[in-house]
């Protein structure tokens, strides 16, 4: 005996909120059509219909192109990030030898260690003062 299996379609139905949520978020440019099919796993044309529906912008029968930065483009930017980075961490380092140099003369000039040996006991003039 061979059973007729019907296989049940799924259908999501999603509130005009969302949709037009997921339209707010293309239109801001924060996300193309690909990413927010991937993040919500909505197919590529029912967001493309919502987007007619709800969109301020864009019309029906109008195609739209979403223009992606280059890859030149964005290794430019990662290559103008990286150098400011550098400025900053060489920065830095000016910084911490500058502040080093001023320990070192304050240990000289003043006899003044100012940096912390937590191993040494206080000095008797130290626990003196605290009686």
């Amino acid at each position: 005996m061979k059973k007729s299996v019907q296989q049940i379609r799924k259908f999501r139905v999603y509130s005009d909120d969302f949709k037009r949520e997921i339209v707010s978020l293309y239109e801001s440019g924060k996300f193309s059509v690909c990413q927010l099919e991937r993040l919500y796993g909505i197919s590529n044309p029912t967001i493309y219909n919502w987007i007619y529906k709800f969109s301020i912008f864009n019309e029906k029968g109008i195609r739209i192109v979403e223009k992606n930065q280059s890859y030149t483009q964005k290794l430019k930017d990662l290559e103008k990030k990286v150098k400011e980075l550098e400025q900053k961490v060489g920065q830095k380092q000016i910084m911490i030898d500058f502040l080093e140099a001023i320990v070192d003369i304050a240990k000289e000039e003043m006899n003044i260690d100012l940096k912390k040996n937590y191993s040494i006991k206080q000095s008797k003039k130290l626990d003196s003062a605290k009686e």
